[in-house]
């Protein structure tokens, strides 16, 4: 375990599910028992690293998901935050409400329940020591760059690595990264290249190809089977 420094955990759940097909937000779903933010927070919960967690809520009957959110009572749990129109302004408002004292801030979306206490240790040790740090996995498949219906090339997979979350960034350089965006109008759903552009290098620690992010019904029902063996 590495240096001991005051984390925080901005957990992204604002999304409405327009796209998931059931009516409500996919984050709130039922997976074997239990809504699929539940299992993510859970495992921030269990993980000694992380002093507290803001929570991004949707801002469509927040109230209610709030209320929903803190009867399952996470300790760690310190604020609630409506989130934005769009994922970056959503996660702006979370890192906006970290306590003070935060050293380093971790970003994670609330619709990946299978992230585990080591791979959030290890992405705190990497923003520790490089200011910023992300998971990734090596593409399986050979990846196509195309323009229209015709392939213009192969990149070579040796180079390209497919994200995950946590991303972890060391506080000041996170909100400055966002600062600068804000100021040259540029918005993104990927915390890693706002620092990227403003001018930062990033780690990438090995992440997991179980660490998946639940965005469709498909995803849901895979998750189910991942899940089931494990115990509950």
């Amino acid at each position: 375990m590495g240096k001991k420094v005051h984390t925080a955990a901005v957990v992204v759940a604002a999304g409405k599910g327009k796209r998931f097909g059931t009516g409500y937000p996919k984050q709130f779903a039922d997976l074997c028992g239990k809504p699929v933010l539940w299992r993510t927070l859970a495992v921030f919960e269990r993980c000694a690293r992380v002093d507290d967690i803001v929570v991004v809520l949707p801002p469509d009957d927040f109230k209610q998901h709030a209320t929903l959110v803190r009867s399952w009572q996470f300790a760690r749990i310190s604020r609630y935050v409506k989130g934005g129109a769009a994922r970056h302004f959503s996660v702006w408002n979370g890192l906006l409400s970290v306590a003070p004292e935060t050293e380093i801030i971790l970003v994670h979306d609330g619709v990946r329940p299978f992230v585990t206490e080591q791979l959030i240790d290890a992405v705190i040790d990497g923003a520790v020591r490089y200011g910023a740090c992300i998971p990734g996995v090596m593409p399986k498949d050979t990846i196509k760059s195309v323009n229209g219906h015709f392939v213009r090339n192969t990149p070579d997979r040796k180079s390209l690595i497919l994200t995950q979350t946590p991303q972890g960034f060391q506080k000041d350089i996170l909100i400055s990264a966002y600062e600068k965006a804000e100021e040259q109008g540029r918005f993104s759903t990927d915390d890693a290249s706002l620092v990227e552009h403003s001018g930062n290098d990033v780690f990438v620690v090995s992440g997991d190809y179980g660490n998946i992010k639940i965005t469709s019904p498909e995803d849901l029902l895979l998750a189910a089977t991942l899940l089931k063996p494990k115990s509950l």
